[in-house]
């Protein structure tokens, strides 16, 4: 039943900590945030958009405008193909750590081989210093995420940026048995899984935000594949996920993929092309702070490189 799942996060409850956008800060305003120097305290969505700005086209640079920086929310879920959703948690991850000199915990029920090609080819520039910064983990169960989850705030240095693929694969099967239904056991698990990551995200917060000014808030980002998109590549039917549903009431942001089949895609001689909405993280207690509402083309190539242009607004 739904009264018995965890509450979300409430964002008016949090204290105004003086949040910045990051990405319009690190381009735009002093003091610039690269590691080593003084950091300005990170926002979720700003991670991705710090990405997809990375790999802007030509065109699409002359889009991007400077502004003030705005207050932003701190979690993100990334909705869709697992081919384009990974690469995405995996190069926020080397941002982070690169770019912004933030220790990263990435957890992942398949083990990571190697780097996707675009990586490789035209990624932050990594270092051994930059790369000691990301823990990756390897959880194979749900019960074994929890007690990872659970275990990070009594690390001497915790992360400032927490990343979960395939959230579907720790909740796929997780019901057991007991006396409920098998969905609702299952949207029970979503549900306690998706609260211990924002609580555990909000926890590191106040722990990082009490070493010093320089610290970033700890930002949280995960990945989901629903059932239907699996088979349909729908960006609509995603809706109709019981326990998307769920967890999508933890997140404040959803970036959502949607494939581009169009015979404009085709023409810009890509492999693949998608849309990419950042959409959500209004905060009700403000109403002066603007949600998030971006959209993203991404341009995938033979060659394993990737292109994004801002869309709007």
């Amino acid at each position: 039943r739904e009264d018995f799942l965890p509450t979300p996060p409430q964002t008016g409850a949090e204290p105004d900590n003086g949040l910045a956008v990051f990405t319009r800060t690190a381009f735009t305003r002093t003091p610039k945030c690269y590691a080593g120097i003084r950091r300005c305290p990170l926002v979720m969505a700003d991670v991705l958009t710090l990405v997809f700005r990375t790999f802007l086209s030509k065109t699409s640079q002359r889009k991007v405008g400077a502004g003030l920086p705005a207050p932003g929310p701190r979690s993100c879920l990334v909705v869709g193909q697992h081919r384009i959703s990974r690469p995405l948690l995996l190069l926020a991850a080397l941002t982070a750590a690169s770019e912004m000199g933030i220790r990263v915990s990435f957890f992942t029920p398949t083990q990571i081989q190697s780097l996707p090609v675009f990586l490789q080819k035209s990624g932050p520039s990594l270092s051994p210093e930059s790369l000691k910064r990301i823990t990756f983990s390897y959880p194979r169960t749900l019960e074994e995420l929890l007690q990872q989850v659970a275990g990070l705030h009594e690390s001497p240095t915790p992360p400032a940026l927490i990343i979960v693929d395939r959230l579907e694969d720790f909740l796929s099967g997780s019901a057991g048995s007991g006396h409920v239904g098998l969905h609702s056991a299952e949207r029970l698990s979503a549900a306690h899984l998706s609260a211990l990551l924002c609580d555990t995200s909000a926890f590191l917060t106040h722990v990082l935000q009490q070493k010093g000014s320089s610290s970033s808030p700890c930002c949280l980002i995960a990945s989901f594949l629903s059932k239907e998109d699996s088979q349909l590549d729908s960006r609509d039917s995603s809706t109709s996920d019981p326990i998307l549903d769920v967890v999508d009431r933890y997140f404040q942001v959803r970036c959502t993929l949607d494939q581009d089949r169009s015979y404009e895609a085709a023409a810009a001689s890509a492999q693949e092309a998608w849309h990419l909405y950042l959409s959500g993280g209004r905060d009700p207690a403000c109403d002066d702070r603007p949600s998030v509402g971006q959209e993203w083309k991404l341009l995938v190539y033979a060659d394993g490189l990737m292109e994004f242009t801002l869309v709007g607004p």
